[in-house]
């Protein structure tokens, strides 16, 4: 029994330790979360963000995943937006609103005089202390935002989004799976070991044909 508890023990403070090298390591190089790493070992293996890409950056405060994009992009515009507050990052722009109201899609539309290259989202839910609903709301984000996609994305755009593993994984997976050709899942090293999250990514639009 004293084994087991220290085994749990040794455990805890391993994910521990992972976790505290990622936000050591975010404060060292100025990211604003730990999260901007997960962007970086993400592009890094799917090579979706390059200098002329435009890029729409959802659920975007602190602004680590912006930080990220605006250090590759150079010759091409980044939108965040979030319903909370961001503070300024050069050649970004920022709206505080809500992306699933009509307004705020339309001001999308303006600022890129047309479709995008990418969507990335990290969008969370609120947390409730039940992590089953918390698991359900966020991943009908992460469906509203495929959905969104499918309108806003060029024929070959690509999608990035946060989901969980949960009861409901199978049926957004089938909702992409239904709108991309190439759909395909990864956990970065820099998310907790703990968590359930995964990353979504989806390319090129079905009805795209070639």
């Amino acid at each position: 029994m004293k084994k087991s508890k220290r085994v749990k023990k040794s455990n805890s403070w391993k994910i521990k330790q992972h976790r505290d090298q990622f936000f050591k390591k975010s404060k060292t190089l100025g990211y604003r979360s730990r999260a901007s790493f997960k962007l970086i070992e993400l592009n890094k293996k799917i090579k979706f963000i390059k200098k002329d890409t435009d890029l729409l950056d959802l659920g975007s405060a602190p602004g680590g995943w912006s930080q990220v994009a605006s250090k590759i992009i150079q010759k091409g515009k980044i939108l965040s937006i979030d319903i909370k507050d961001m503070d300024p990052i050069n050649n970004v722009e920022f709206i505080k609103s809500d992306i699933f109201e009509e307004r705020t899609k339309n001001k999308v539309n303006r600022f890129f005089k047309g479709k995008l290259d990418v969507i990335i989202s990290d969008m969370a839910a609120d947390t409730t202390g039940n992590k089953s609903l918390d698991s359900i709301r966020t991943n009908q984000l992460c469906a509203d935002v495929i959905n969104f996609s499918k309108i806003i994305l060029k024929p070959r755009g690509v999608l990035v989004s946060k989901l969980f593993m949960g009861e409901d994984f199978i049926e957004v997976k089938n909702l992409a799976k239904s709108l991309f050709k190439k759909v395909n899942f990864f956990k970065p090293e820099s998310s907790r070991r703990e968590s359930k999250e995964t990353y979504l990514h989806c390319e090129t639009l079905k009805s795209l044909k070639i």
